[in-house]
């Protein structure tokens, strides 16, 4: 799977690195301080120029990273879709959340209140280490740096080994974007190489970072994001199961169906989807079994390539480790290019969970019988910190309900009767979780709500009105929404 392309764009020397992010710092007060219709019209500008390239772009995205033409085509719509929604966010100014408390003599607490306007404003310069396996939706121009810019903060791209050539393309696209809106020189930068990336992280102009990739990539990015002397939000999503529990009922009422999106869920883009379910709960002896053997004696369910040799080779090593387990065995596929499922019982995987629940990323997945539902309940709360659980039933009762509960312990988006895989892009979705899902799990890395990650919050006391931003004077010259003494925002 070696490309040369992949060698074909030198890495970022030490020098340079500095450079990128003393000019990011220089730019974060200018960038933050531009008028939100030019900072909207940069991410429309970004996704425009996307969306005249993609004939250009998607030949080489192909080449680098063996996703199919299809794949890559929906891919790139979506980023420039999250691009212009980020740009209408900036437009609105919600995010802003500006608060007003006018002063009050009489403020019940025993002492007068003073004036008090608090809104967020941008954090600074924002690291973002593009991801592998979506080389445009989590990569330079996607939703970590749309969210970044979008805030007022300069974003430095770390870009993904994977897909070197087509990351200088698209930076070329956001830097023209940038010049057409007179952004401040500084306001986009772009590294290369796993050296830039540890020092980008560590230099100090950087206010924040976000990372989507493997757990023992992330947590180790975030140890040093801790260890600096001024410690920063390190937004990382590093790995999940996503585990999927099947009901009696819906097991015995929908085998076929319930096996069939199964298959397609682990098999779609070769299984290299953060979302896709790594295991699956099925009642003992359930016909579900049996549909699934069937559907792939029928053929072998096809998976596309791997990204890329060190992929495919972590993805081996994972499938090895669980298939040496105790107790487990080879249901179906194993040949390159085909799913594997892989099964055991909920006993097993409750004797010894961190053998078990152990993320293959890759196109397979672990399908695990459990006998009752006080086992399946109990597997159900063992699994950790998730980005999704999905829950598989007929109707509600006692036991869907205390899947649910486990589900909401333990994951940032609960799905009923539906796959995890297909992440859609809205105000109000939630992509992250607890540990080791991510190591934020207070904040969501797709979606609108995800410029939050990039803000902090300042409030101006008894401050005259000329010494205020436009966006607190008392007469709201920019019409900004505002929650004026607790009243909602109008």
């Amino acid at each position: 799977m070696t490309d040369s392309t992949v060698e074909s764009v030198r890495d970022t020397t030490a020098d340079e690195v500095d450079a990128i992010a003393v000019a990011a710092a220089g730019a974060a007060g200018p960038w933050a301080a531009m008028s939100l219709a030019d900072r909207a019209g940069v991410l429309r500008g970004v996704a425009d120029r996307l969306d005249a390239h993609a004939a250009e772009l998607i030949p080489v995205a192909m080449r680098e990273t063996h996703l199919a033409e299809a794949r890559l085509a929906g891919e790139l719509r979506r980023t420039s879709f999250q691009l212009r929604l980020f740009a209408q966010t900036v437009l609105d100014g919600y995010f802003l959340d500006v608060r007003i408390d006018s002063a009050d003599a009489d403020w019940p607490m025993g002492a007068p209140r003073p004036d008090l306007r608090r809104m967020n404003v941008a954090l600074g310069p924002v690291v973002n280490f593009a991801a592998s396996n979506f080389p445009f939706a989590f990569s330079v121009a996607g939703g970590d740096t749309a969210a970044a810019l979008a805030a007022g903060c300069p974003v430095i791209v770390k870009a993904s080994p994977g897909h070197p050539e087509l990351s200088r393309a698209v930076g070329r696209l956001v830097d023209q974007a940038l010049a057409e809106f007179g952004a401040p020189s500084g306001t986009f930068g772009l590294v290369f190489g796993r050296d830039a990336g540890v020092q980008v992280l560590t230099h100090p102009a950087i206010a924040a970072a976000a990372f989507t990739g493997s757990t023992a990539g992330g947590r180790a990015l975030y140890d040093l994001a801790c260890r600096r002397p001024v410690p920063i939000p390190f937004y990382g999503e590093l790995g999940s199961i996503n585990p999927v529990f099947v009901t009696e009922a819906a097991a015995r009422t929908r085998a076929a169906e319930i096996a069939s999106g199964l298959l397609s869920a682990v098999s779609a883009s070769a299984g290299q989807l953060c979302t896709k379910p790594g295991l699956v709960a099925i009642p003992e002896g359930a016909t579900l079994f049996t549909e699934l053997a069937e559907l792939t004696r029928t053929g072998p369910v096809p998976t596309g390539e791997m990204l890329n040799e060190g992929i495919a080779a972590g993805f081996t090593r994972a499938v090895e480790h669980v298939r040496a387990q105790p107790n487990v065995e080879l249901l179906a596929g194993g040949e390159p290019g085909e799913a594997l499922l892989l099964a055991t019982t909920a006993r097993t995987v409750l004797s010894d969970p961190d053998a078990l629940l152990h993320e293959m990323f890759g196109p397979a997945t672990l399908l695990v019988s459990y006998r009752d539902t006080t086992e399946l309940l109990e597997l159900a709360r063992s699994v950790g910190g998730q980005l999704t659980v999905s829950i598989f039933g007929d109707h509600v009762d006692d036991t869907v309900r205390a899947l649910t509960a486990a589900a909401v312990g333990t994951a940032g988006r609960v799905l009923w009767n539906s796959w995890p895989t297909g992440l859609s892009v809205t105000y109000a979705q939630q992509h992250g979780g607890p540990y080791p899902a991510t190591t934020s799990p207070t904040s969501t890395s797709v979606g609108t709500a995800s410029i939050s990650r990039f803000l902090r919050p300042v409030v101006y006391q008894s401050v005259p009105d000329d010494l205020l931003p436009l966006e607190l004077r008392s007469d709201n010259p920019l019409s900004i929404p505002r929650s004026v003494n607790g009243a909602r925002p109008q």
